[in-house]
Formats: structure tokens, sequence, C-alpha cells
């Protein structure tokens, strides 16, 4: 194991071959992420004392693994392209945000905006996700086994929001053609969303996002929602008059 405290160091330490661990009470994260953006596959990362620090292991474009031991702030793991990052403690703001592909594992909770915008990869958040959770997604998959605040998946293109709570006010609204499973209850739907059935189709691709997510709850218990497709023609009642 490699410790790492002086922003110098950091240089240099994608060379190691044993696991790198960065402590950020004595390193500036952009260093941290610099030296995260100059690794090569196969290293892995433990990032001690974030502190809650914003903007921690973003940008990652290499398969490496990174665990950040401790609570971090807003946009951890965003613009995510490759690899692993595991949060042990709680994630601020935009997590995940516009992830690619990859993966990104919140073993609390998560604030606002979770993978937002998300095209790819697959963000767990093991506790609860506040409001904006998926939002314009676009092909991410969304595992939250807690329950997940208000106007989740609005304009949610394409991907998967599996929730194994409930969720708050006006999910889905004007959903495209994601799909939003949940197990718990639904405050209230969002306009254009409304309840679909459950196929077998949707039992077996439910199944696999569980198991990915290291879940063992029970597909059947779920149901789906997503886009009635009433909002993609245009019709008078829905303009505005001048």
């Amino acid at each position: 194991m490699v410790t790492l405290t002086a922003p110098e160091s950091l240089e240099t330490a994608v060379t190691a071959e044993a696991p790198t661990v960065v402590d950020l009470s004595g390193s500036p994260v952009r260093s941290l992420n610099q030296a995260l953006h100059n690794a090569a596959d196969g290293q892995s990362w433990t990032v001690a004392n974030p502190g809650g620090k914003h903007s921690l292991a973003v940008g990652i474009n290499a398969d490496v693994s990174v665990t950040i031991d401790g609570h971090a702030g807003y946009y951890a793991a965003g613009m995510h392209q490759k690899g692993t990052v595991t949060v042990n403690g709680n994630a601020g703001v935009g997590l995940a945000e516009n992830i690619m592909s990859g993966s990104v594992h919140v073993k609390g909770d998560a604030s606002q905006s979770a993978a937002a915008t998300g095209h790819g990869g697959l963000v767990v958040i093991d506790g609860n996700a506040g409001a904006r959770c998926g939002i314009s997604m676009k092909g991410v998959d969304i595992v939250v086994g807690g329950n997940i605040g208000h106007m989740s998946a609005f304009m949610a293109q394409a991907g998967r929001l599996v929730v194994c709570g409930d969720a708050g006010d006006a999910l889905g609204d004007s959903v495209y053609e994601a799909r939003i499973y949940v197990k718990g209850t639904v405050a209230s739907l969002g306009a254009d969303c409304v309840e679909k059935p459950l196929r077998e189709e949707h039992l077996a691709e439910l199944a696999e996002l569980l198991a990915a997510a290291g879940r063992t709850d029970n597909p059947a218990d779920f149901k789906r929602y997503g886009s009635a497709r009433n909002l993609y023609h245009f019709h008078v009642d829905n303009s505005t008059a001048y």
C-alpha cells in the first residue's frame, strides 16, 4: 500500500503497483482528480479523510477501482466513464451526474439529482435518494435501496430506475421511454406517467438489476411505471393561448 498526502507525490503515484491511498487531509482534490485521470487500468485507489469535499473522483476514464472512505460532497464521481467508485458514506447533490458507463455505489444516502442526465452505467444507492433522482436520465440504470424524493425521473428519456422503497410526488413527470420500478408506494405520478403491466420481460430485467446491485428483493413485489405517450403529439388543450 502506498499512502500519499503531498500533491507532488500524486504525480508519480500512477506508476505504483500497490494500492494507493490518497489522504485528503493533506492533499487538494484537484491533485487527486489529476492523478486519477493519469491512472492506468487495474489500479486500486482509496481516498482517506474525504471530509465531504466536492467533486471527488470526477471524470474517471480508466478501469480503476476507487473507494472514498467517508462522506462525499457535491458531484462525486461526475462524468464517470470507466471503472468503479464506491462511497463508504453519504453523497451530496449531483452524484454521478452525466455518468456514461462503469458503476458508482453509495453505501449511505444521496442528495438531490443523483445520476442526472446519465447516459449509461449503473448507480447503486443503498440508502435513500433526494428529489430529482434520475432527472433527464438517458440510459443509466439506477437502483435505490430506500426512498426517493419528488420529481424523480423527470423527463427521463431512457434507462431503468428501480426504487425498493417509496417514491415522492410527481414521479416520472413528462417521462419518455425510461422504465420505472417501485416496490413501495408512490405519492403521486407526474404528467403523462402511468402504471403499466409488469410482464415476464420486465420481471427478468428487474431481477438482473437487483442482482447487479447486490439485492435480494422479489421482482414480483414491484410495480412498473412509464409514459402514456399522450405528450408525444400536439394537442390544443396542452397549448397556451396568447
